[in-house]
């Protein structure tokens, strides 16, 4: 689906991915889940684009349900895959989380389970090779992505801002839907490492000049980033 010029999403409000069309190519954002591979060829498909236009695929940070299709990206096609290094070892499969599930609904959770079964998500490969990437870094990708470390979802989570389409992704540094309660808006995460940490990382968002602001779960925002920071924050609970 086209969000906007260069922008285009795969997946949903559930889990959702994300490529950045420019003249120099394609750079994917996130790897949603294995399901999410044919979504990306038939998106690539209506931009007149193929799997040899991608450049690069930049990890917001080392879960399941954001590697999905990374590893075959990369060991079908060479395509690098980008994340920070203190994300590394997660996506290689050699850390393992264990963290809080935090509230939950019966109908939402079992919806994300349910989505998450369909697309594959135990099917999720660890990657074999990753190129380390770092705060503040821009990388050589079209739309020349930059880095904004994001820590607290997990060590090296990130944020990447590219101007080209007046977006900034965001990962699981925040949500716009809970996939755990369904509730519905700019809000933490959920299985974040370390929610107080993540809350002080959305400082590095307020002054951002986008448009758009895209989690990989939950519908896009357009209503400026420093609203949703606000939100988030009224939204955390109190220590």
């Amino acid at each position: 689906m086209q969000l906007a010029p260069h922008l285009h999403r795969i997946g949903n409000d559930i889990v959702a991915a994300y490529l950045v069309d420019t003249d120099e190519g394609v750079t994917v954002i996130d790897a949603g889940l294995p399901g999410h591979w044919s979504e990306l060829l038939a998106e690539l498909a209506a931009m007149g684009r193929s799997v040899g236009d991608v450049r690069g695929l930049v990890l917001t940070h080392g879960d399941s349900d954001h590697i999905g299709f990374a590893e075959r990206l990369r060991s079908e096609h060479g395509v690098p895959v980008h994340i920070h290094e203190a994300d590394a070892a997660r996506a290689r499969g050699e850390v393992k989380t264990d963290n809080s599930w935090g509230p939950m609904k019966l109908g939402p959770t079992a919806g994300f389970m349910a989505y998450g079964m369909r697309k594959g998500m135990l099917r999720s490969k660890p990657l074999k090779e990753v190129v380390t990437v770092r705060d503040g870094q821009v990388l050589d990708l079209p739309g020349a992505p930059r880095i904004i470390g994001m820590p607290g979802h997990s060590p090296g989570s990130v944020a990447v801002h590219v101007p080209v389409a007046g977006a900034v992704f965001v990962g699981d540094a925040l949500t716009t839907r809970h996939v755990l309660t369904g509730r519905q808006g700019p809000q933490p995460a959920p299985f974040t490492d370390d929610p107080a940490e993540a809350l002080a990382s959305l400082r590095r968002l307020e002054d951002l000049p986008v448009q758009w602001l895209l989690p990989g779960h939950g519908a896009p925002w357009s209503g400026g980033v420093t609203e949703a920071v606000r939100a988030i924050r009224a939204a955390a609970p109190q220590a």
